[in-house]
């Protein structure tokens, strides 16, 4: 059963992570007249074109590559156990990556509160926040599922 649901989460804080990074995340309205719908891959790009290069470069790292990067870690991680326990680069970088997961959704969160409380914009959440969100919950289940049992494992004998 255990094996199954790994298969599930490898397949899924993907697809959730590629998602969260190409759709809408939040619609900011102005005067009931003008709507805005950024993706967090659009709103990396605006500030890279609005001159802001490093911030554009760490956002960009902490949002889109970080996550990736420790989802191949993950899947590394459980395909190949081997590795892990003997304390390999991806038993030490997972880990690593893991505790700036929810950062984005917390930025997020923030720029909509502070869009909320001027009074000028209201801004919703939209699908790729939660699919974003989404990805980063079903990592740290991954992380915390045991690498013992891993997927490149033959299924024991019975008998």
């Amino acid at each position: 059963m255990l094996i199954w649901l790994k298969a599930l989460l490898l397949i899924l804080a993907p697809a959730f992570l590629a998602l969260g990074i190409s759709l809408p995340l939040m619609r900011f309205e102005s005067f009931y007249v003008f709507s805005e719908e950024p993706s967090l891959l659009s709103i990396i790009g605006s500030i890279w074109h609005g001159g802001d290069g490093l911030l554009s470069v760490i956002v960009g790292l902490v949002s889109v590559v970080f996550p990736a990067v420790k989802l191949l870690g993950l899947a590394a991680e459980h395909l190949n156990a081997a590795e892990h326990r003997q304390g390999g680069w991806i038993g030490t970088l997972v880990p690593v990556l893991s505790r700036w997961s929810m950062m984005d959704v917390l930025l997020v969160a923030l720029v909509i509160f502070a869009a909320k409380t001027t009074g000028l914009v209201q801004a919703f959440s939209q699908p790729g926040l939660w699919f974003y969100a989404g990805s980063v919950v079903l990592a740290a289940i991954l992380h915390r599922l045991p690498a013992r049992g891993t997927l490149s494992e033959p299924m024991p004998q019975k008998g």
